[in-house]
């Protein structure tokens, strides 16, 4: 290894947070610190916990409080014994100096140190304990450096290592905070003061690296004197200038045909990123630039300078006006890229470690169109690099350097750049456009865009220029070896690359306690009992009387009815022995029933729609149901209203015929896979339905209602149905506090978001299940599949060869013989390149039919020819015919040249499918989402020589089990009783699993698939057009989607890529059970951040009883990879989230995806699957105060057609709109809609706000409106009893005085409009007169107290003032 290469693989360093490296860079402070000792008895009792002869070390790393990211590198001092001293505690003496230089003069940087006992064990291998850590601040509240001398008690050492400093509990200040526990009487004696002789040397070390000033940096002289302290006085030493003179760069195979490779790949991917780009708009070379630096291993010296490089063509073509004949000259001499200017690098310094670099960059450019302007993209950058041997080469002259001619060789294919909206740090290095290029970290010159490599070798003068790391031959990187201990978590594995951790560490925003807790609905759903009541025998009594259709078992007889209050026995071997088998779930939405809520005044909907998904069947979007009000002849003014649900047919028009709305859901065993009835039975006992009511008109969210389906078990009987009451449940966001711009950006500051659950209504339901004969019984028992099931073999008789053509290996139920056919006919690739197949084409267009025989035909061509003779026709025309049939038969003959080419050059490969096949077994498995299906593969040698087989696989969702642990968790969870191999597979550099085989022996391998992914599903809001019916409902779960099978290769390949054995797996997708639903109501194009509490695991249907060691983990996986989705086990007994970010869409956009539950760490079965909507609305805030009218304008954009569009609003008395009625968006216009806000309470809450299409039910556009609401002052207080036991009300007065001297009109409103009621609305006053208000209370049945909010508003609709009346009734 070089001196270069040495000190740049030991001083790798990882980079600051990516927002602390976008803020503005200031000037670097320079800082020394030194370590004297530490001391304590508690040290030495942690250290010596199943140790012997401990020494201890300190290590020392910068973090980042505000974004928890350690940065930099870890320094570690030398190990010390601990001594003991008469009278005094243990003590290690370390009297070490480290320095460094920042630019990150912020509070939130500080330095960590950790106490880290090191000790040999028996083995001889050392182990790391971590004894403590202690915090040292660089800067204070006001960004200024601090000079931190620690006298007497020393500096604090806490409990515990320093990745605690990584959980989301310790906010700032951390040293205030409840989980950091001192450590008592031991502490570390230290000194951290500003170093300012450190500036000198500040260009050859980066910022943020921890140095020991006993360490050697190159281009400093060795420290002189006692102290050896190279960096108390540092001394540079003496540079020299070195001139880089005619530099050409050649590019393999030749610089046109690389540049060309170039640009079509960055065509094709700009086309791909950017749909809209007009065609001719294509990527062009803008410039070519080369940037030069000297490189001590540690940094740049320098900025690096950027020089223009042109094509040799182009100098020679400006030099030269010879003739044409030096063109073939011209063409070999003009293949390279040339430097015309020469190059000064005065940085230069007789040091080994001292390099020079080259790096290539090409900037590229869009046209704009035809303004001839030019649009400026993102620059690609290529890097190549070399490193000189200064030492050889220093005391050269000048001359022997500048006649080197450096070749630039990369790969046949060239790595190009691709124009992604995040550049890596190297693309945004070279994206500056002043002609001295800028400085590169040694971040950026260490990593690629994908991964880091080994610097290459020091080439001596002359000698080739290899690529740089990433681009062209890759090699491996040479990893600085580590101790064995687990404290060093800085450095570990630092070959993964800078920007895999840059991204993990932008990552952690999730983590960030900024995320409102959400209160699941999954309570609602787990507690289903308590929102569903019986009936009581008026409703019954009225519900019979609206005529709703009848449901009648398989004997016609009617179904009986069961009580949803009685208990449920579920017994699952008399659910199986029950002779009709086939259930027919249905389910009737009979009525909806208004529940009146006190202090509000909520405008009913007139129509509604439901959405749901039952079992494993497709999500339902009802049509609108029209709510007819019942005829109730005996109801009091306490009942609450109930509406019939009518459809509304096509013309909008009510059904009259019927009443209410029928689903129905056919579960046949003929359909269900084998061993589904069980779990159909188990998703009956144990699940809730949960169904969504919507507003038909405006579209807005009325509420949810669950329902349990343990009640559709018939236990052996005919038919059984149950009628509920279920309360429909709005969950609604409010924050008890606002918020204030800056304290947004302060750790905890943020207030969650409160959710108060409101009951809307009540759902009337009526399920049942009707059992039915099946048609054809099923040989395969309702069991789940046997254990052998699981087992793949090749002798099963699923592989072999069945004969066919080798065009037909593909096909399914391939015979042994084979019929013959036209090769055009069978291949569409070689039909396009025959001549004759194109002239049959087109003369197939011009003559569609074809109705003469061929008997009439010749009769025709005689005639013609007869015809022709005696005429005597003109013999040219005759010579043309021969040469039209002489042209034809030149094309056929150049047909069967290129068919006979055509099979030469397919042959081989089609045999060798053909022969594939006799090695190929296939295997169908049904997969759901998040589900692993486990089977193995009995893969056997037929050789009698022992091979090693390589297993190689084309679907990343199919993977071979290599740990021995999850294997053995399968086989336990599906029975299978085949034995386990300890280390079985060997995971080369390729990572593709390979297992050694014996001559003759059988080994099982086994494979798990398993998918999370469903294509993101973006749909738009609305109910369903079409009518449902009783036969187009009952749909089978389980009909495979052609367009959705996956055909996965497995080959089990020996030395030299030979196959030995073919696996092909087709993965039939199937339809899930989704066992709760989530909407979220967001912004349009932001991040929606959310914190769902799961529910006790004990409580989720299907979870383990029994589990060991008490409550298990919780694993979390989402359907979505560009979702943010975790969870974190707390503690025990402490509750468990799920932390969610999500990008949302354009509005009124709706993002669909699901979230899978484990409590079983290889993710084997769902314990749940949540369904999650994101709508995406337009937001718009409000800040206004209580009973005052705040007006603003909404734009609206017109769509493509005229559209007659209407205003809804989920606040009707808080937020009005105007046009209130039904208005015209013309096509492509803009128009306001003017909304005027007057809030009731004071805080903050959210409006909804829909523009819908009332003549196709469409949401156009949606408003999230945050309203932030203060209360005015309050100017009187009255108080007043009032009796609680209803009556007539009572009637008051109060005064109000003009205080103005001119005439004024006033308008009063009140917040709780249901208690009270004026007299008069509004009222006009001359200057100072007195006026009375007439107050009417209304009566109310409940006692306690109420505050009423009286409020005097000017013409304006401004507040003057506010009156409060306390209302106590008794």
């Amino acid at each position: 290894m070089s001196e270069w290469e040495r000190v740049f693989v030991q001083n790798l360093t990882v980079p600051p947070h990516s927002q602390r490296r976008r803020q503005v860079r200031r000037e670097s402070t320079a800082f020394q610190c030194v370590l004297k000792y530490i001391e304590g008895t508690l040290i030495k009792q942690r250290a010596l916990e199943g140790l012997a002869g401990a020494e201890y070390q300190l290590r020392m790393t910068l973090f980042d409080i505000t974004y928890r990211h350690f940065f930099g590198r870890t320094w570690k001092s030398s190990s010390r014994p601990l001594k003991d001293f008469p009278g005094q505690p243990p003590r290690a003496s370390f009297n070490e100096t480290v320095y460094f230089h920042t630019s990150l003069n912020h509070p939130g940087i500080i330095i960590v140190v950790e106490v880290v006992a090191t000790a040999r064990k028996q083995d001889g291998t050392y182990q790391d304990l971590s004894c403590g850590f202690g915090i040292m601040h660089l800067f204070n509240a006001k960004s200024e450096p601090t000079d931190v001398a620690v006298k007497g008690k020393g500096l604090k050492l806490y409990h515990g290592t320093p990745r605690a400093l990584l959980h989301p509990l310790l906010q700032d200040p951390i040293e205030k905070n409840k989980y950091m526990t001192v450590m008592e009487n031991s502490h570390l004696q230290c000194t951290l003061k500003l170093h300012p002789p450190l500036e000198a040397a500040y260009h050859l070390f980066p910022e943020n690296l921890l140095m020991s000033g006993l360490q050697r940096i190159p281009g400093l002289l060795p420290a002189q004197g006692d102290t050896n302290d190279l960096f108390w006085k540092p001394q540079l030493m003496k540079s020299v200038t070195w001139y880089l003179d005619k530099l050409c760069i050649h590019l393999y195979p030749s610089l046109e045909k690389f540049e060309e490779e170039l640009l079509d790949s960055l065509n094709n991917n700009h086309l791909l990123k950017d749909n809209s780009m007009l065609i001719g708009n294509v990527v062009a070379i803008q410039e070519r630039r080369l940037h030069v630096g000297v490189h001590n291993g540690l940094c740049f010296v320098q900025t690096p300078q950027v020089a223009v490089l042109v094509p040799e063509a182009e100098v020679i073509r400006g030099r030269s006006n010879k003739k044409q004949g030096s063109s073939a000259k011209f063409s070999a001499m003009g293949q390279a890229l040339v430097l015309r200017s020469r190059i000064h690098l005065t940085e230069m310094v007789r040091h080994p470690a001292f390099g020079i670099f080259f790096q290539l960059e090409y900037v590229f450019c869009v046209p704009g169109g035809a303004d001839s302007k030019v649009k400026q993209v993102e620059s690609g950058t290529i890097q190549f690099r070399v490193s000189t041997n200064s030492e050889e080469h220093l005391g050269a002259s000048p001359n022997t350097l500048s006649h080197v001619r450096e070749e630039l060789f990369c790969s046949k294919k060239p790595s190009t750049p691709s124009l992604r909206s995040t550049p890596s740090p190297q693309i945004m290095a070279s994206t500056q456009a002043s002609t001295q290029g800028p400085g590169l970290s040694l971040s950026q010159l260490s990593m690629s865009p994908h991964h880091v490599t080994k610097p290459p070798l020091q080439q001596p003068s002359g000698s080739l220029l290899l690529p740089s790391p990433g681009r062209g031959q890759r090699r491996r990187t040479q990893e600085p070896v580590h101790g064995s201990g687990s404290v060093t978590h800085l450095e570990a594995d630092l070959s993964c690359g800078l920007l895999a951790q840059e991204s993990l560490a932008s990552d952690q925003l999730q983590e960030l306690p900024f995320m409102p807790v959400h209160v699941p609905i999954v309570a609602m759903g787990a507690q289903a009992s308590s929102f569903s009541t019986a009936l009581t025998r008026a409703s019954l009594a009225r519900l019979h009387a609206a005529g709703f259709p009848e449901i009648l078992d398989c004997n016609k007889e009617p179904v009986e009815v069961l009580d949803p209050a009685a208990p449920v026995n579920f017994d699952p071997q008399r659910e199986e022995a029950d002779f009709l088998q086939s259930n027919e779930i249905v389910l009737q939405f009979l009525a909806f029933s208004r529940t009146p809520q006190a202090g509000t005044e909520v405008t009913w909907p007139k129509t509604v729609y439901f959405t749901f998904q039952f079992y494993r069947f497709s999500q339902v979007t009802t049509p609108r149901l029209q709510l007819v009000k019942m005829d109730l002849a005996d109801s009091t003014s306490s009942a609450p209203s109930s509406y019939i649900l009518v459809p509304i047919n096509k013309e909008g028009m009510l059904d009259s015929g019927t009443s209410g709305l029928q689903l129905n859901y056919l579960v046949d065993p003929a359909f269900l896979k084998a061993g589904e009835q069980r779990w159909f039975l188990r998703y009956l006992a144990n699940h809730t339905l949960q169904i969504d009511i919507w507003d038909g008109d405006s579209l807005l969210l009325i509420g949810s209602a669950a329902v349990r389906l343990k009640h559709l078990l018939r236990q052996g009987r005919t038919a059984v149905q149950v009628h509920h009451e279920l309360e429909v449940i709005s969950t609604e966001y409010e924050q008890d506090t606002t918020v204030m711009s800056g304290d947004v950006l302060r750790h905890g500051s943020v207030k969650p978001v409160g959710v108060h659950a409101v009951v809307k209504g009540r759902l009337h339901l009526c399920l049942a299940n009707v059992g039915h004969l099946c048609e054809q019984r099923l040989k395969q028992p309702n069991s789940l599949p046997p254990p052998r099931s699981r087992i793949v073999s090749s002798h099963d008789g699923t592989s072999g060869f069945h004969g066919g053509s080798l065009f037909s290996f593909s096909a399914c139920g391939a015979k042994n013989v084979s019929q013959a056919q036209k090769l055009a006919d069978v291949d569409s690739e070689l039909a396009a390149m025959l001549f004759s197949r194109l002239r049959e084409v087109s003369i197939a267009f011009q003559h569609t039919t074809r109705e003469a025989s061929a008997i009439r035909r010749r009769k025709l061509e005689r005639m013609v020819l007869v015809r022709q003779l005696e005429s005597q026709e003109d013999l040219s025309r005759r010579q043309a015919a021969l040469m039209g049939q002489h042209e034809q038969r030149i094309q056929h003959s150049r047909d069967l040249q290129i068919i006979d080419a055509y099979r030469e050059r397919i042959k081989a490969e089609s045999i060798s499918n053909m022969l594939n096949q006799a090695i190929t077994t296939k295997y169908i498995l049904y997969a759901t989402l998040g589900t692993a299906e486990f089977f193995e593969f009995a893969l056997k040698n037929p050789y009698g020589v022992q091979h090693t087989v390589t297993i190689e696989i084309d679907h990343p969702e199919l993977s071979v089990i290599v740990d021995t642990r999850e294997w053995r968790h399968f086989k336990e969870l599906t029975k299978t009783v085949t034995p386990i191999e300890e280390d079985m597979f060997h995971l080369g550099d390729n990572v593709r699993p390979q297992v050694y085989l014996r001559p003759k022996e059988t080994v099982h391998i086994p494979f798990k698939y398993q998918t999370f992914s469903i294509d993101p599903i973006v749909m738009m809001q609305g109910p369903a057009e079409v009518k449902f019916s009783k036969d187009t409902d009952a749909t089978t779960p389980w009909t495979s989607n052609a367009m959705l099978t996956k055909h996965i290769k497995v080959s089990f390949t020996v030395s030299g890529g030979k196959p030995l054995t073919i696996l092909s797996v087709t993965v039939e997708p199937q339809p899930h059970v989704v066992d709760h639903t989530f909407r979220f109501y967001h912004p349009e194009m932001t991040f929606l951040k959310k914190s769902l509490r799961l529910p006790p695991w004990h409580t989720i249907p299907g979870a383990p009883a029994g589990v060991p060691g008490g409550e298990p983990e919780m694993y979390v996986r989402c359907s979505d990879p560009n979702i943010i989705c975790e969870t974190k086990k707390m503690g025990p007994g402490e509750p468990q989230d799920v932390f969610l970010k999500v990008a949302g869409g354009p509005s009124p956009q709706i993002k669909k995806f699901f979230v899978a539950i484990y409590t079983d760490a290889w993710l084997a079965t769902p314990l749940q699957i949540w369904q999650f909507y994101l709508h995406s609305l337009q937001r718009v805030d409000v800040s206004c105060v209580t009973g005052q009218l705040t007006r603003l304008s909404l734009v609206l954009r017109g769509t493509q057609t005229i559209r007659k569009v209407k205003a809804y609003t989920s606040h009707m008395r808080e937020l009005k709109v105007d046009p209130e009625g039904i208005f015209i968006l013309p096509p492509h216009g803009v128009q306001d809609l003017h909304i005027g806000v007057r809030p009731q309470k004071a805080g903050s809450k959210f409006i909804y706000l829909n523009l819908v299409d009332v003549e196709y039910h469409q949401l156009v556009s949606s408003w999230l409106v945050c309203v932030s609401c203060r209360q005015p002052l309050i100017s009187k207080a009255f108080e007043i009893t009032l009796p609680a036991s209803g009556g007539k009300g009572s009637n008051k007065r109060i005064t109000y005085t003009n205080p103005y001297p001119s005439r004024r009109m006033y308008f009063l409103h009140t917040n709780r409009p249901d208690l009270l009621q004026f007299k008069e609305d509004s009222f006009e006053l001359r200057g100072g007169e007195v006026y009375t208000i007439g107050l009417r209370f209304a009566p109310t049945q409940n006692t306690g107290e109420e505050e009423i909010l009286i409020y005097i508003n000017d013409h304006e609709d401004k507040n003057e003032e506010t009156f409060c009346v306390k209302v106590v009734y008794q």
